[in-house]
């Protein structure tokens, strides 16, 4: 799942940001409107985290041009402003939910997610290839009847080669999709992370590895 968090107070940004992360979600971050409008033109995001009062294209404006787009993300707008009428205003730009400053993680997070469930284009609830099963919702994976034991990232990754299957992910694709716009492209993440995934999984092995092309669950 990739989310962008648009918020120009920087301290709550990054701690929303961390925060989503640790729920094995590619977050990026962006502290005004017209940088986030412009990322928006190059990335496809599934929940726009949305502050209402921002610098240089105000989250309103923003809101309009989002509900604008074809195949767009879900909106989750936050604000100081908690009167009923500044909900429904908010809710009249376009926006899918609304939460009101200061709010509780969790429920934040629990808001993402259904969110991202209401997609318009939404994956199957269940995904199932080179016989795993894994319900993104429950954040379950099962191979052959065993329940495997994954890190966030792992089953992150799992998703991704399934919802990819039988096509191939470079690794690059693979950074984009599973950590963010902060990771290293010259690291050896997603080597490491592939690794780890095959043991787990277990035999025979399934993950195959084209050089120069990337990873495919065979």
């Amino acid at each position: 799942m990739r989310i962008l968090v648009v918020e120009d107070a920087r301290p709550l940004a990054e701690v929303v940001a961390e925060g989503l992360r640790d729920q094995g979600m590619a977050v990026d971050v962006t502290h005004d409107g017209l940088t986030a409008a412009a990322k928006l033109d190059l990335t496809a995001y599934d929940v726009v985290v949305l502050d209402r009062d921002l610098p240089g294209l105000h989250g309103d404006a923003l809101c309009r041009t989002i509900t604008e787009r074809h195949d767009r993300p879900m909106v989750l707008m936050l604000t100081a402003a908690g009167e009923p009428g500044d909900r429904v205003s908010g809710l009249t730009l376009g926006a899918d939910d609304y939460l009101t400053k200061p709010f509780h993680f969790p429920e934040l997070v629990l808001r993402v997610h259904a969110l991202a469930r209401r997609r318009p284009d939404v994956h199957p609830r269940t995904l199932r290839a080179a016989g795993i099963e894994v319900d993104p919702v429950r954040r379950v994976a099962v191979r052959d009847g065993r329940q495997l034991n994954l890190s966030v990232k792992e089953f992150a990754l799992l998703q991704a080669l399934m919802r990819a299957s039988p096509g191939f992910l470079s690794a690059e694709a693979l950074l984009e999709q599973v950590w963010d716009e902060n990771a290293d492209p010259f690291t050896n993440t997603v080597t490491v992370t592939i690794g780890r995934l095959r043991r787990k999984l277990g035999e025979p092995p399934v993950i195959t590895t084209t050089p120069g092309v990337g990873y495919r669950l065979a």
